[in-house]
């Protein structure tokens, strides 16, 4: 059972990794040389959903690491 918990946790985590990095896309550098850090915009489509995406892998992340807690002690 925690075997099964541990792959679990390896598959949501790299998941998590990768649609983090497909988020990141528009955040740069430009604000270290002092361009503007942009105007604030709505997320829609494409953007939402991993966005979207990226909470419910991180809720699960949580829940398997904790649940992986409890069952190794």
């Amino acid at each position: 059972m925690l075997t099964a918990i541990y792959i679990a946790l390896l598959l949501v985590s790299i998941g998590l990794i990768v649609v983090v990095l497909m988020q990141a896309k528009g955040s740069g550098l430009g604000g270290i040389f002092g361009s503007d850090p942009g105007v604030y915009k709505t997320r829609r489509g494409v953007e939402k959903t991993i966005f979207n995406l990226t909470i419910v892998l991180a809720v699960l992340f949580l829940a398997l690491d904790m649940l992986a807690v409890l069952l190794s002690s």
